[in-house]
């Protein structure tokens, strides 16, 4: 697996709180953490944060492997992929709703957005 998943459940202001963080393995930094909705109002905005802009990237260093894999998986996209020339890109949508890119970036494009290859 190219990442390490933990699920931490913690007990504060007698709620208890669950969160997902998702991070490279061994990472100190590059981390997403992920908190379980809480109450009737966050409930409702769940798949609905962005107004139905992506605001996740995954980022990969082949395209055409990752998203076949993910569709062999089942995972939904909802715009096919697209050659830019900042990169080939697709986007997809998570179980929540949540939209995603799905981004190769072409060389020399990781220097201009301060991406590392």
């Amino acid at each position: 697996s190219h990442y390490e998943v933990e699920i931490l459940k913690l007990l504060l202001e007698n709620e208890n709180k669950q969160w997902v963080v998702i991070r490279p393995p061994g990472s100190q930094g590059t981390t997403l953490l992920f908190a379980k909705a809480s109450g009737e109002t966050q409930k409702k905005s769940i798949g609905k944060q962005t107004g139905g802009r992506v605001f996740l990237f995954l980022s990969t260093d082949d395209f055409w492997r990752d998203y076949n894999a993910m569709k062999t998986k089942g995972i939904t996209f909802v715009r096919e992929p697209q050659v830019h020339q900042y990169g080939t890109v697709a986007v997809f949508e998570d179980l929540y709703g949540n939209l995603w890119d799905l981004i190769e970036m072409s060389e020399g494009e990781f220097a201009l957005w301060g991406w590392v290859n």
